[in-house]
C-alpha cells in the first residue's frame, strides 16, 4: 500500500507535465480552438501572408519560405498594422506546433483582422509532410526543435536547439 502511495505522484507527473505523444494530443490539451485551423495541404494552395510567431532564434534556424517573423513575447500589433493595414488580408500564423500561434492569431482577431487562421501542427507538421524550409542562405534541413521533449514530435529534418 505504501509503495503505491509513493508512486501516485510520479504517475500524476507523467500524465500532466510531460509533452504529448502527438501533435493532435498536444493541441487538444493546450489550445482552446478559438482560431480556425488551416492545414498544411491547404496552406500550399492559399494566398495567405505567413506570420512566424516563434522566437527569433527559432526563425533564424529555419522558417517557411515567405514567412514574416512577428515573434511571440515581442509581438507588436502596431507594427503589424503599419505593415499590413488591410485587415481583410488572409493571414496564417504558425509556431512549432500551433500553441503560441493561437495566442498571436487571437491578438490579430482582437485588432480587427478578419481572415486569420492557425496552422495546425505548425512548422513541425509542415516539415513532417516533407515540405522545404529556408534560412538566410537558402534551403535547409535544419529545424529548431523548441526543446528536447517537443522535438520528439518531429519525424523529419535535422533538429537543432
Amino acid at each position: 500500500m505504501r509503495l503505491s502511495i509513493l508512486f501516485l505522484p510520479l504517475l500524476f507527473l507523467s500524465q500532466s507535465c510531460l509533452p504529448q505523444k502527438s501533435i493532435e494530443a498536444a493541441l487538444s490539451k493546450y489550445n482552446t480552438n478559438s482560431v480556425e485551423y488551416t492545414f498544411v495541404e491547404d496552406l500550399k494552395k492559399d494566398e495567405a501572408v505567413l506570420f512566424d510567431s516563434r522566437k527569433l532564434e527559432e526563425y533564424q534556424v529555419s522558417h517557411i519560405e515567405n514567412a514574416t517573423w512577428v515573434g511571440y513575447k515581442k509581438f507588436d500589433i502596431e507594427s503589424i498594422e503599419e505593415r499590413f493595414p488591410d485587415k481583410t488580408t488572409p493571414i496564417v500564423v504558425y509556431c512549432s506546433i500551433g500553441v503560441r500561434s493561437e495566442d498571436i492569431a487571437e491578438k490579430l482577431l482582437e485588432a480587427g483582422y478578419t481572415e486569420v487562421k492557425n496552422l495546425y501542427g505548425g512548422i513541425f507538421e509542415w516539415t513532417n509532410a516533407g515540405n522545404s524550409l529556408i534560412d538566410s542562405v537558402g534551403t535547409t534541413k535544419k529545424i529548431h526543435g523548441y526543446n528536447k521533449q517537443w522535438s520528439k514530435l518531429l519525424r523529419q529534418g535535422q533538429i537543432v536547439y
